[in-house]
């Protein structure tokens, strides 16, 4: 196939009306890319999108090469392609991860040697024996979702150099524009004043990561690809909760109140587990709550010189209005820095 001279300001991302997705396209516009993004439904994509750069919404499924191979490639070869989709429901992980990240690479073939950009996950190691990631640490997923990480993983790995790749891996996603995460759908319910928090490990410390300074992270790095390695591998430390209390204290100085911690119903989880659907897919992920797993991030750190890093309490702040939990004037502890 001849191509057009690839545009090195222009990016494909694919999973756009998700948090990641939609959090690294609005950055990336934000810093003056030019955005594609391949949607199944561009009139309910461009409804519910926010932010003050509408991306160009192309119409196509991440399941049909021939749509993302045309999103890379028609109107100029991308520069790169944000691989930021997954399973709809996060359901049929074995039938559909790995076909898409074929269809991406396939795609980034097309245009020239794309570069892929992954939002990585922690799901690839064992909770149990993996204290702390760094870009070499060995891969020792036990559960299904997380060998299915780690093939998709070493497929990007083999497609390099022709196909060069950027992963940046990170903890459990918070933000304003986050509500498909643990932060939103469990721990904290939305549209409503916070009446208590739902630990899902009280003491436990965990890594979580604020959306914005991710999606800046992302940016930032694809400004500085002659700099990446052709398989490059970072983790992003975002915010380390080392007492497994950090979030909660943040979350009730950014309320002005002494809201109560509950503990998350694993035990109902597992009851209901046999049957399938949301508690089936919630045990799977148990052991990464109960053991701490710290992403070292000095890799990124001597790339960028620092991390992007919103203090604590502004980021929760932030997180809380964006999900309708806080109304009328902030109280003045939510000016406190992490």
């Amino acid at each position: 196939m001849t191509q057009t001279c690839k545009d090195t300001h222009t990016v494909l991302v694919l999973g756009a009306t998700g948090g990641i997705g939609g959090a690294v396209a609005r950055a990336l516009a934000d810093q003056g890319w030019i955005v594609r993004a391949m949607v199944r439904d561009i009139v309910k994509a461009k409804a519910g999108w926010t932010g003050p750069t509408t991306p160009n919404f192309i119409t196509g499924d991440a399941m049909n090469r021939e749509e993302v191979v045309r999103a890379a490639t028609d109107g100029g070869a991308v520069h790169a392609i944000i691989h930021a989709v997954n399973p709809p429901g996060y359901r049929n992980w074995d039938t559909v991860v790995l076909p898409m990240i074929d269809n991406t690479i396939a795609a980034a073939r097309a245009a020239d040697g794309a570069r892929i950009v992954l939002p990585g996950t922690v799901y690839n190691y064992d909770p149990a024996t993996t204290p702390i990631i760094d870009e070499m640490t060995v891969q020792n997923a036990l559960t299904r979702k997380g060998k299915i990480r780690v093939a998709l993983e070493r497929r990007l790995a083999e497609a390099a150099p022709e196909v060069p790749s950027l992963i940046v891996r990170a903890g459990d996603f918070y933000g304003p524009d986050t509500r498909a995460s643990w932060f939103a759908q469990a721990m904290i319910l939305p549209d409503r004043q916070v009446r208590k928090v739902v630990s899902m490990a009280p003491g436990v410390p965990h890594d979580y990561a604020y959306l914005p300074d991710l999606a800046e992270t992302f940016a930032r790095l694809l400004d500085i690809s002659d700099k990446l390695r052709p398989h490059e591998i970072v983790q992003f430390q975002g915010t380390w909760d080392a007492d497994g209390q950090t979030m909660l204290n943040t979350i009730r100085a950014v309320v002005g109140r002494d809201v109560p911690q509950k503990a998350f119903p694993w035990w109902l989880m597992r009851l209901f587990a046999p049957f399938g659907g949301f508690p089936k897919e919630a045990l799977e992920i148990e052991p990464v709550w109960r053991h701490p797993m710290r992403l070292d991030n000095t890799r990124l750190v001597d790339l960028l010189g620092e991390e992007p890093r919103t203090p604590l309490a502004t980021a929760i702040e932030c997180t809380l209005r964006g999900m309708g939990c806080l109304t009328g004037t902030a109280p003045a502890s939510s000016v406190l820095t992490a």
